[in-house]
């Protein structure tokens, strides 16, 4: 419980300041500082969400409730604190009631917005806020259409008792927020404030301020060196919604409608300021376009164009009907608006479930819209048919994608896409690609020059201007599709790596090597010389600094920094590597796995963890150039000494076809060679890859490795291949094989071998007890047990059909049910029930929002009316994998006792032995 995992790691820009999140499995964070440059180290209780300023000096987190007054109070009772920490002298500063809080980009300064006050709060409190509001605004003498105090009291004592009291809807209330000064701690204030934001130069900060009940409306600008207020727009009723501000401070845009109107029915203007020459331009609903509560705002980096998201006009819905009078309930028409019915069409885009699913998102759905700010003209480049326009830098070019033409197909062939390049002058459309999946979407350069895809194998490229496409691997021998696709689809790529900055080249990903080619003379070289394939080893560009608005990209002759994956070790290293040139060199031997976690954005420091199966993944900063002279920065390991750990090692087999197969055995702590140990088998697909991973030291819905090893387990994690329209005995044939080799080895006890596995793998083991008797044990979690039925089941999370799953997807049957039912029947264990002599405890949320919990039903049904050694978990409103940690505890623990009778021979526990009437149940509930 008590075992910290490292999360969510953040760099300061200059790669001095580290800050992460120490989490336990049960029990209160920390936040963790360290210091590339010298030793100090600081910690913040209970901190979480960690923070850093962009120049370092200060930490950010907020701090959480306990753990016992998280599972005691209510959660609107619990505090809502962040702390500040000064990194240069260690001091902490406390906020309470706070809602959020952000550092101005450059770090100097923090504005924190508390919570919306409470109803109960008192009218002075009021009075004050108002005035300190109004008053720090009417210092600005450049104010020109201020609303001054006077106004507002004149407008109160206007206002009836009614109006004065009418209620705000929350949404529009606004909040107090305090900017800070972080160099002299200087702090100003503004109430009811709604939205906000700083300027990329750290000079200027803006804030919408909706005061509904006294009418004032505002956004204010703060110019952040001397704290002096200037109002740029005021109005007494109209609600100021979204808000942003251009990199350089020069303008403002909001979106404003009637504060008389409810939320969800008010529709907006947008209203562009220019701060320095203090103009306002208004930009209305056009024709067939509006803007509303979701629309959001963003500039483009240099200034020159505003993106703005709206939505098409529809007529207002008409009210329900209801009962006004005796006569009204036997009227045929108001009777039939109350009724309660979802109709499904066989002719529908998309079924009933997933359309509930995504009601609320569609509801929020804009389409997004450019405004030229040189020309003031304002381009529509999303609309109905084309909906996602993916916004990004590039000035001519965005791409934009369509899945409304394979919506429906999508219910059993899976997700496709129709690809354009949208002008972002005009909003013309150029289609690109057509039923493109959408795992495999384009990608465009930073200058929007050219577009590369993979496509059936290859990649292309696209020259925009003259359209031209290029095959660039048509005469590459070396395959481009993924090697090791055993699924009923077309094998996707392995992606792309980054651009050149100035579009000449892009990277390309095979299996093994990195591959450069040439936007001008369309030829490419392996940037890593072949050396990944000679080695069987995966290299990849990694220490990018990332921009979510650009595609990734290096220069030339830039060294880059490479990670390599090891197939045969399973272990990882770092290379580096020249653009341009075709050298790959290593950095880094490492038995281990290493994972880069993050890069400061102005500074080559990026941070990487590395782990074993018996070293915890603690953190390291280094130069991307030189990582081989990383520095560790967290000491969590010592967390295993309680514990005696056992060793991973890499074990090869052949399957029953005979393919040559990888996967880990776990050797139990103490292990004596020629002792024979009860062995449990977790499985998924690949978990070789594993071989160098340090265990999830939590309760989840897998066994925990370093707990069973330590109590004399050994556990295997074999690789599984799969043969389209035979999953399931592509599987039996990998896990028998892999455990008689661990018989013929000596390590396994053939009359102790369990088999565990969730979701896939609890499937997968359902199966595996119809077909072989090796196994003593079972548990299998959220399985599919009846194919033909879960054929057309619901994904409750996505309230998408299952068929997909089954024709392209996981399930690999690679037909329709009607075509193949022999092949469904053939691969459901519910029609081999009557085999199994293998005990069985299947475990299932019963709100399973992935696989319908009743197949677990029917999987028991079964297994007792064939009389067999069965046992059924049925978790009550928990999803796919348990979330309630008293579950996942109770699971663990009855897990671990099954196994130890099954395969130790130790006493079965109560309920093992008899189960539990619903009347104890109920007495305990």
């Amino acid at each position: 419980m008590h075992f910290e995992t490292l999360q969510q790691p953040v760099i300061s820009d200059d790669g001095k300041v580290i800050a992460v999140q120490a989490t336990p499995d049960r029990g209160d964070s920390r936040a963790l500082i360290r210091f590339s440059d010298n030793n100090k180290q600081y910690e913040i209780a209970n901190g979480t969400d960690v923070n850093v300023s962009a120049d370092g000096k200060f930490v950010l987190a907020t701090i959480e409730a306990s753990l016992f007054e998280r599972e005691t109070d209510k959660k609107a009772d619990l505090p809502h604190e962040v702390v500040l920490l000064n990194t240069q002298n260690g001091k902490q500063q406390k906020f309470e009631n706070v809602d959020s809080a952000l550092f101005s980009d450059n770090g100097h300064f923090l504005v924190v917005k508390f919570n919306v006050s409470k109803p109960e709060s008192t009218d002075a409190k009021s009075e004050l806020s108002e005035s300190m509001a109004v008053e720090s605004i009417a210092s600005e003498s450049k104010v020109s259409e201020f609303i001054s105090s006077e106004s507002i009291a004149a407008k109160k004592m206007a206002k009836s008792e009614d109006e004065t009291h009418a209620e705000i809807e929350e949404a529009d209330k606004g909040a107090d927020i305090r900017l800070i000064n972080l160099a002299t701690n200087q702090h100003s204030q503004l109430s009811y404030v709604t939205q906000f934001a700083f300027d990329k130069t750290g000079k200027h900060f803006v804030a919408v301020v909706n005061q509904g009940e006294n009418q004032l409306h505002q956004v204010v600008l703060v110019t952040l060196d001397d704290q002096k207020q200037r109002q740029l727009y005021g109005s007494s009723d109209e609600h100021i919604e979204a808000l942003a501000i251009s990199d350089d401070g020069q303008y403002v845009a909001v979106t404003k409608g009637a504060a008389s109107s409810t939320r969800y029915g008010r529709e907006h203007d947008m209203l562009l300021i220019d701060v320095e020459q203090n103009k306002q331009q208004q930009f209305a609903q056009s024709e067939g376009w509006t803007y509303n509560q979701y629309s959001s705002l963003q500039f483009s980096k240099d200034g020159q164009r505003l993106y703005v998201g709206r939505v098409p006009k529809v007529a207002q819905q008409a009210e329900l009907a209801d009962y006004q009078n005796a006569n009204d309930v036997f009227n045929p028409e108001i009777i039939t608006a109350k009724k309660q019915l979802r109709i499904w069409h066989g002719d529908d885009a998309k079924i009933k479930p997933q359309e509930v699913k995504e009601y609320e998102q569609e509801l929020k759905r804009t389409y997004l819209a450019v405004l030229h700010l040189d020309s003031n003209k304002l381009v529509q480049l999303a609309d109905k048919i084309v909906p996602d326009v993916t916004y990004g830098e590039q000035a001519r070019f965005l791409l934009a994608s369509s899945d409304v033409p394979y919506q429906k197909m999508i219910t059993w062939a899976g997700f496709y896409r129709d690809v354009y390049l949208v002008d972002v002058n005009n909003g013309s459309k150029i289609p690109v690609l057509t039923q493109q999946p959408s795992d495999a979407m384009p990608t465009l350069s930073p200058s929007a020059k050219f577009l590369a895809y993979y496509q059936q194998g290859n990649v292309f490229l696209l020259d925009i201007a003259s359209q031209r496409r290029v095959n660039l691997t048509a005469s590459i021998t070396t395959p481009f599709a993924d090697e090791d696709h055993d699924y009923p689809s077309a094998a996707p790529g392995y992606g792309f790596g980054p651009w050149l900055a100035d579009d000449s080249a892009i990277t390309v990903y095979d299996k093994y090597d990195v591959w450069q080619f040439s936007t001008i003379s369309n030829q490419g070289f392996m940037l890593t010389n072949g050396e990944g394939r000679k080695q069987k080893t995966q290299f990849r560009l990694v220490g990018l600094v990332k921009d979510e608005l650009l595609p990734a990209v290096v220069s030339d002759a830039e060294t880059v920094l490479l990670q390599g994956y090891s197939h045969l070790s399973k272990a990882d290293g770092f290379f580096s590597a020249q653009i341009g040139i075709a050298v790959v060199k290593r950095l880094t031997e490492s038995n281990s796995k290493l994972t880069l976690l993050a890069r400061a954005n102005k500074a080559s420091t990026v941070v990487f963890s590395k782990q074993r199966y018996d070293l915890y993944p603690d953190l390291y900063i280094a130069a991307n150039t030189s990582p081989q002279n990383a520095q560790q920065v967290t000491q969590l390991d010592k967390q295993r000494k309680p514990f005696k750990w056992g060793n991973a090692e890499l074990v090869h087999w052949r399957d029953g076809d005979g393919v040559n197969m990888d996967g880990v055995l776990i050797k139990p702590t103490n292990y004596q060679a020629g002792k024979q140990y009860p062995t449990l088998v977790y499985f998924y697909r690949f978990m070789s890859d594993r071989l160098h991973a340090f265990p999830d030291m939590k309760l989840n819905h897998r066994p925990n490795f370093a707990w069973y090893a330590d109590n004399g387990y050994a556990i295997f994690l074999p690789d599984i291949r799969f043969e389209i329209g035979y999953p399931g005995i592509s599987s039996v044939k990998a896990l028998t094989a892999g455990v008689q080799k661990l018989i013929a080895m000596g390590v396994t006890d053939p009359d102790a071998v369990g088999i565990q596995g969730h979701s896939w793998g609890g499937y997968q083991s359902a199966y595996a007890v119809t077909q072989t008797n090796i196994f003593k044990a079972v548990v299998t979690g959220a399985p599919v047990s009846n194919m033909t039925s879960a054929y057309s089941g619901i994904r409750h999370g996505s309230g998408l059909a299952r068929q997909f799953q089954y024709e392209t997807g996981q399930s690999r049957m690679g037909e329709s049910l009607f075509k193949a039912p022999q092949r469904y029947i053939e691969n459901s264990p519910i029609f081999y029930v009557d085999r199994i002599q293998t005990p069985m405890m299947i475990m299932f949320g019963d709100k399973d929002d992935a696989v319908p919990w009743e197949q677990g039903v029917e999987l028991y049904l079964a297994m007792r009316r064939a009389g067999k050694d069965v046992v059924f978990l049925q978790y009550e409103d928990e999803p796919h994998h348990l979330k309630k940690y008293p579950n996942k505890f109770d699971y663990t623990i009855k897990m671990k006792q099954y196994f130890d009778h099954y395969l130790k021979g130790e006493q079965a526990p109560n309920w093992l032995r008899q189960g539990e009437a619903y009347q104890e149940y109920k007495k305990v509930d």
